[in-house]
């Protein structure tokens, strides 16, 4: 009895992170599944209640992400280039700029349906992609592919591809050519002019 005692009291002190993660597609499609009936649930998300929305994301969707790669990727050869100080605030721009991108697009959710492909990785890849497609009655179907990383406690997304088009790819362009034209700053700028704009649209 008592070796069972001290075992349990060993079990809950440990680390979580000790636990192997859960599988990639399996969190994905977790995740996914239960934004999408929480939506179902909500009138004031479907009535376009942008806030809620946004707390949705933040709540159900942000910890799954790596925001401060995502930013670095985006930026390519500039993100070197920043002030550790410059990383932060455009991790932290980027990031509400997606969040409000993302809340945008699930207030028009209405009635799709995800297909999650099987995995194919091997159990010591550090890196996969998920793959699924969203499909809806009279459109064609959209692929969604989800670049994600292993980390110590779970999987993070660091890049999501929309039809074949990645997200961090895109927003390179943008990013290297705000750069060039106003440095770094003026992104930064740029970012915050852009989401302040978007919550304003929001409110109205």
């Amino acid at each position: 009895m008592k070796r069972l005692l001290a075992l349990l009291g060993l079990l809950l002190v440990m680390p979580i992170g000790f636990a192997e993660p859960i599988p990639p597609d399996t969190l994905a499609r977790n995740v996914s599944t239960e934004v999408l009936e929480i939506i179902r649930q909500d009138r004031d998300i479907q009535a376009g209640n942008m806030g809620k929305t946004v707390a949705l994301v933040e709540t159900k969707v942000l910890p799954h992400f790596n925001f401060t790669r995502m930013t670095a990727l985006a930026m390519g050869p500039n993100w070197r280039k920043a002030t550790p100080e410059q990383q932060k605030l455009l991790t932290e721009e980027f990031k509400t700029l997606l969040v409000r991108t993302y809340s945008t697009a699930l207030v028009a959710y209405r009635n799709q349906a995800i297909d999650f492909k099987p995995l194919r990785a091997q159990a010591s890849d550090a890196e996969v992609v998920v793959k699924s497609e969203v499909r809806q009655p009279g459109q064609q179907a959209v692929t969604i592919d989800y670049s994600m990383e292993k980390t110590s406690e779970t999987w993070k997304v660091y890049d999501v591809a929309v039809g074949g088009i990645s997200l961090v790819t895109t927003y390179r362009d943008t990013f290297t050519s705000e750069v060039r034209q106003h440095g770094i700053d003026g992104l930064i700028k740029s970012l915050a002019a852009r989401n302040r704009q978007l919550e304003t649209t929001a409110k109205t």
